[in-house]
């Protein structure tokens, strides 16, 4: 596992630092760049992104012949943790959650036809997405087989889609969905995936639910189906294809929140060490105190372990396999770094890490979410049991070279 990179991908890497440093750090203290939900305005955000683009750093996970710069994913595991040095960094690259994950399973799932449609837009940035899947009790959340919303097939090879789904994000500006829906009560075929417009009939957002914040662009939603009508042509794989394409999906998706997390770690990490440099008391300064400097150092180590497993999973994909256990593994120890790193950095700024002077009480807010996001630490936990269950001691072997996991 060589994790050295390219000269090529080191350039990117060092642009791609700079631009957030010289363009999207400043506007963190400028109350007029946010939004009303805790993200960046739409205006400072439209600025931003033109300017990524006229500097070809735009939409890099996705193949030059969908918009994108091919990179990989060891690439983007090198690029999107620069990105989120900043808390608005990822969405002015066209690399935040959820158009990042519906962008990368639409290039690889979809037909032409589907990708001209629904991916070409999003990759543009002219339009946003959401992911359409989980529901209330008793319906599916981390369980997709508890599946209750349906879609009934019509004569005319349509379908019919009715139930209700929650926090969906991103949901309130998205204008492309991909939703997931119960075809039949097979257990590995009874789900299908569907794309639709958010213009078409037979649906509607319920509410935007108030959550602890911030917010992504479009919020969580809860939605209601009582009869969308999809078209057959709409249907990404075939039916019964659901799960394969939510597998596709989420375990790339998990890993890219990993990396953003991992730059959102360091950010904290930079803001600790830099006021402990200069914060005096009792006569001595805090970066000089032995307990502080065994808090720094500790982080440190936790996210070097988390880069180091979010690379391992990357260089799996990129190998052509699964990475299942990789990515379980990197989730885990990824959201609760971030959390660990936010939550010291604060105690280590006192009362002005506990304020709004810095972003720290933003970022330690979003970390909380990141431990129950695309899976809560218990289902990956219990994931990685199965895995263990199933491989004995084979559970921890190195890849082979040439070979696929």
């Amino acid at each position: 596992m060589d994790f050295s990179i390219s000269p090529a991908l080191e350039d990117l890497r060092r642009r791609i630092a700079a631009f957030v440093s010289d363009e999207i750090i400043p506007l963190e203290s400028d109350p007029a760049a946010y939004d009303a939900h805790e993200n960046i305005a739409a205006a400072p955000l439209e600025r931003l992104r033109a300017k990524a683009k006229a500097e070809g750093l735009w939409c890099l996970q996705l193949k030059p012949e969908n918009g994108g710069l091919g990179v990989g994913r060891m690439g983007m595991a090198v690029c999107y943790t620069e990105m989120n040095r900043s808390i608005f960094g990822p969405v002015v690259f066209n690399s935040a959650a959820p158009d990042d994950g519906n962008m990368m399973v639409l290039e690889q799932v979809g037909t032409a036809d589907q990708k001209a449609r629904w991916l070409a837009p999003i990759a543009r940035g002219e339009v946003r997405s959401a992911f359409v899947m989980t529901e209330p009790h008793p319906g599916g959340g981390s369980d997709p087989s508890m599946m209750l919303t349906r879609a009934e097939k019509q004569p005319d090879g349509s379908y019919r889609i009715y139930g209700r789904k929650w926090f969906i994000t991103g949901a309130e500006e998205a204008a492309h969905f991909i939703i997931i829906a119960r075809t039949s009560d097979d257990a590995r075929k009874g789900l299908t995936a569907f794309a639709f417009h958010r213009d078409a009939p037979g649906w509607r957002i319920v509410r935007r639910i108030p959550i602890m914040g911030p917010e992504e662009h479009g919020g969580h939603c809860e939605l209601e189906f009582d009869g969308l009508t999809i078209p057959p042509e709409d249907v990404l794989m075939k039916e019964g294809d659901g799960l394969k394409v939510t597998q596709i999906r989420l375990g790339p998706a998990r890993l890219t929140h990993c990396m953003r997390w991992l730059g959102l770690a360091m950010r904290s990490v930079s803001i600790a060490r830099d006021y402990a440099a200069v914060r005096e008391g009792f006569g001595i300064r805090l970066a000089d105190r032995e307990s502080v400097q065994i808090m720094l150092g500790r982080i440190a180590m936790e996210i070097e372990i988390g880069r180091l497993l979010v690379m391992k999973a990357a260089f799996e994909l990129d190998r052509g396999g699964f990475a299942r256990k990789e990515i379980s593994m990197a989730k885990i120890k990824a959201a609760n770094t971030l959390h660990l790193a936010a939550d010291t950095a604060i105690q280590i700024n006192g009362a002005r890490g506990y304020s709004k002077d810095t972003v720290l009480e933003w970022i330690y807010r979003y970390a909380r979410q990141a431990r129950i996001v695309d899976g809560a630490d218990a289902v990956h936990e219990m994931v990685l049991n199965r895995l263990l269950d199933k491989e004995g001691d084979d559970f921890w072997n190195w890849p082979v070279a040439g070979g696929a996991a």
